[in-house]
């Protein structure tokens, strides 16, 4: 079976209209066009959808089964063409966690006042897993903590984001000069491995430590900042994950005997990724 959505807007047309000559004139086809669709129409249902009253076509028991359905779909479709004549589709993103739990919420505040209706689907994990999801192609965007070295993926970079080495305000770490040695001496409490804010500590911090004593891995950067408050030891996070904490009192900064800890925070996608006009839209209020 072949049956078009043309053929349906005929068939609600002629039954509007009572006539196979005034549903051409409304939809600017020949009477021939309209009579030959209808027929194809019935060919293919099997039925007859009019009873033919002298020259008038009056709908019968099969015709008014078939009328509210062909109405739903030509509405739907219809939905559809507008749907993507304004571009508003459905868009997927994969943060990571410090970026979704602390970056993102506000983004999509913003987009949401002005798009409060469109589809938007954000899943939430390690940088790792935002990869693996942009190379699977199970989400438009990744916005992840670390550079992507991967080959099959454009890495664009997108925020600056500062790193803090803190503990619980009564360590004696947080009171003065720290050198190199103490912090090596204390028990560290970091991102799981995978995680792009554990690749970046490890590299801008940890690397210049001529050893270091790990305490605990944890997933979760509010366990993280629990564990420290409670003084089971120090950490590294991002300044925004952790500046309600600072600024309340209850983590303290940790001043580092080293450079300012910097790192980019990443925007990647599929290198054969088509980014539409409703993606780098939502980009722009991501962007601020």
């Amino acid at each position: 079976m072949h049956i078009t959505l043309r053929q349906l807007e005929i068939f609600t047309e002629v039954l509007k209209s009572g006539s196979t000559t005034q549903a051409s004139a409304k939809l600017a086809l020949s009477q021939s066009a309209v009579s030959a669709a209808l027929t194809d129409l019935e060919g293919q249902l099997g039925v007859k959808l009019f009873d033919r009253v002298g020259k008038r076509l009056v709908v019968n028991e099969h015709g008014r089964l078939l009328y509210p359905r062909a109405l739903a779909l030509l509405e739907r479709a219809v939905e559809i063409e507008r749907l993507f004549l304004e571009d508003n589709g459905a868009i997927r993103v994969y943060a990571s966690s410090t970026i979704g739990n602390y970056v993102l919420p506000a983004a999509i505040a913003r987009y949401r006042r002005d798009f409060p209706d469109l589809p938007l689907e954000v899943c939430v994990g390690n940088s790792l897993e935002a990869i693996n999801a942009v190379l699977d192609f199970r989400v438009d965007i990744g916005l992840i903590e670390g550079p992507c070295h991967n080959t099959d993926i454009v890495s664009v970079p997108w925020l600056e984001d500062d790193l803090v080495a803190f503990a619980a305000p009564s360590s004696p770490l947080v009171q003065g000069p720290v050198t190199l040695s103490q912090l090596a001496a204390a028990p560290w409490i970091l991102r799981e491995r995978g995680s792009g804010t554990r690749e970046i500590v490890d590299y801008l911090l940890l690397s210049h430590l001529p050893r270091f004593q790990m305490s605990m891995e944890l997933g979760n950067s509010e366990a993280i900042k629990h564990a420290v408050r409670h003084g089971l030891g120090v950490s590294c996070l991002s300044r925004r994950v952790i500046e309600e904490q600072l600024q309340a009192g209850t983590l303290s900064e940790i001043p580092l005997p080293l450079p300012r800890l910097r790192r980019t925070l990443w925007r990647i996608h599929h290198r054969q990724k088509h980014l539409s006009s409703a993606l780098l839209r939502f980009l722009r209020y991501c962007d601020g």
